[in-house]
């Protein structure tokens, strides 16, 4: 993938958009990241070469990438809204976007400029990160911190849902209920060996044995055997990740909403299986509850807050932010149109 792209050049052609096919295969890689071309075929009716070279122009287009992380278990999360200086949103978003430890960034229409996801390995350095380094930097005004307390659902989980059903049956199991935010500890629980690891199929997720071994210099099979130990022990996660605007889901909205606490872990798991949501958090502040949806442009927030309030008469909306540009997601840089520029390693601050 190209490493000096920039965020705001090249506009959308026919070689940069999605067929019904495309949108199918990344459904299939967003249940089985790495399984074998032969399975990803069967699963979508054709044959495993046909699904690889579609794969190819995906991925050499930057429309659809897959990449991996360490699992964030013990990780403290916080979602951070920041105000930044007239003109500065720019050079505020260009500071943001190197510090690995911000693994999203949302420019917005709202009462604040940005909406950045953020993880530490506690609260005091989850403070220091916010307060010293995010409210330091050039042409921030003031932010404003939400920790995640529970995780429902996130990115990783989300599915883009254009395959059969019976095909993304065969791929894998349905996933687990989420209960929290924190679990393994992303740096401390595994060897610097690991990292490397992690880092290199954090560029390219796909990365076969061979190539991984020669990324982080060692053989094929140590490659194999420390991966393996990795996805036993669930110290790494793998997710596909497309540009939404060119699949035709142009709006990100976010949403601060209340229930009552009784209702919490229900509304909020049952929010996490809308097919429309991308994320579900319990948050610290005054509203429990935060929702990120991606839909089918501006005239289907109506319909879809109509939804809200017919299955889920005890929540009240709070407010609503719409997204303008996603600048970063999950450590990779996008530009204009959501495609996927350059990959930032994430890291917790030490």
């Amino acid at each position: 993938m190209p490493e000096s792209v920039s965020p705001r050049e090249i506009a959308p052609d026919s070689d940069t958009r999605f067929s019904e096919l495309d949108l199918a295969l990344v459904d299939a890689l967003q249940s089985a990241p790495r399984a074998p071309w032969t399975r990803i075929g069967r699963a979508l009716g054709v044959d495993a070469t046909t699904a690889a070279r579609r794969w190819d122009r995906l991925h050499a287009n930057r429309l659809a990438w897959i990449t991996a992380h360490a699992s964030a278990k013990l990780a403290t999360v916080a979602y951070v809204e920041v105000r930044c200086c007239p003109r500065s949103l720019e050079t505020a978003v260009a500071a943001l976007a190197e510090l690995p430890w911000v693994f999203s960034i949302d420019e917005t229409a709202g009462d604040f400029d940005l909406f950045v996801s953020v993880a530490a390995t506690d609260l005091p350095s989850l403070g220091r990160s916010v307060h010293g380094v995010i409210g330091g930097l050039p042409g921030v005004r003031s932010t404003r911190t939400r920790l995640g307390i529970r995780l429902y659902g996130e990115g990783g989980d989300w599915r883009i849902r254009a395959m059969e059903p019976a095909g993304r049956a065969t791929l894998s199991p349905p996933r687990a209920v989420r209960h929290s935010t924190r679990g393994t500890d992303t740096h401390g629980s595994r060897a610097a060996d690991s990292q490397e690891l992690v880092r290199a199929l954090g560029g390219d997720g796909r990365l076969g044995y061979t190539e991984l071994g020669a990324a982080t210099g060692i053989s094929e099979h140590t490659a194999r055997r420390r991966l393996r130990r990795l996805i036993n022990g669930g110290d790494i996660t793998f997710r596909c990740d497309l540009a939404h605007p060119l699949a035709g889901l142009s709006t990100m909205v976010i949403y601060r909403a209340t229930v009552p606490h009784a209702d919490l872990d229900p509304t909020g798991n049952a929010l996490a299986r809308m097919e429309q949501v991308r994320m579900c958090a319990s948050v610290s502040g005054p509203h429990n509850l935060l929702v990120i949806v991606w839909l089918h442009g501006l005239d289907a927030i109506a319909p879809f807050e109509l939804a809200l309030t017919q299955r889920f008469p005890a929540l009240e909306v709070k407010d609503r932010t719409v997204g303008l540009h996603s600048a970063k997601r999950m450590g990779r840089l996008l530009d204009a149109h959501g495609r996927a520029t350059r990959h930032v390693p994430l890291a917790l601050p030490g």
